[in-house]
């Protein structure tokens, strides 16, 4: 798929409830958003089922998820009247990881992190990737610098395929997310209240202390490395999308 600039630029400058309406009126069920229930994902699940939107909602559940991540699967799904998509790591590959280098081998090394990273959610990302032409994300620029650039509409290379990448909300701030939440009373992770910043895999996602980057909770352990972009591999294309 090559949209061309012209539409890029056209949805650079819709509302986020008209891109989505664009997303599923142009490409139905190949649209699809993915989200791992972070309050801009839910925000979008919310703002398309009040547009009357049949839109995907798909997730990579790693299987080391908290528990308050599950719950609020299963209380989005009832609100919403939806069925979420989940992709789970590969079976093989996964115990194949875990027998060579240990079930916690995130904490041995930076590249180690990436690779459990790649293997229980990069990889199963990817595979969704396969089922979409439209990918909506939650990403906002005021999350990390390494966001900070991020469009709102842009084509990626997914293989030898050019996906459109949609971040209706990249534009927003935390305050604007969490307005939207209490005007609209928007089922999220009740980690939030406890501390948390940004809400991954149980271990590797921790609360985060006064005054500090909103993702040094992620992977904790590697906070004194310099330039540390606190990805795990699913949105690096270029400047953090």
């Amino acid at each position: 798929m090559n949209t061309g600039n012209t539409v890029v630029e056209m949805l650079n400058s819709l509302a986020p409830d008209e891109m989505l309406t664009w997303a599923v009126e142009h490409h139905g069920n190949r649209a699809a958003l993915f989200t791992s229930f972070q309050e801009t994902g839910c925000v979008l699940i919310d703002m398309a089922r009040r547009n009357k939107l049949s839109l995907r909602v798909v997730t990579v559940d790693t299987l080391r998820l908290h528990p308050e991540t599950y719950a609020l699967m299963e209380e989005v799904e009832s609100r919403y009247g939806i069925a979420i998509e989940r992709f789970r790591p590969d079976p093989a590959l996964l115990q194949q990881m875990i027998a060579r280098h240990g079930e916690y081998l995130f904490f041995d090394s930076k590249e180690k992190q990436e690779y459990c990273c790649k293997i229980r959610k990069v990889e199963p990302n990817e595979r969704a990737l396969d089922t979409v032409d439209v990918w909506i994300a939650g990403l906002r620029r005021d999350q990390s610098e390494f966001r900070a650039t991020i469009p709102r509409a842009t084509e990626i290379k997914h293989g030898a395929r050019t996906l459109l990448k949609l971040c209706p909300l990249a534009g927003w701030t935390a305050e604007d997310v969490r307005g939207y939440v209490a005007a609209r009373k928007v089922p999220t992770n009740p980690l939030y209240e406890r501390g948390y910043e940004s809400i991954g895999c149980e271990i590797c996602s921790t609360p985060v202390r006064p005054g500090e980057d909103k993702r040094a909770g992620r992977w904790r352990w590697f906070n004194h490395l310099d330039g540390d972009k606190k990805e795990c591999g699913i949105h690096i294309h270029g400047s953090g999308i």
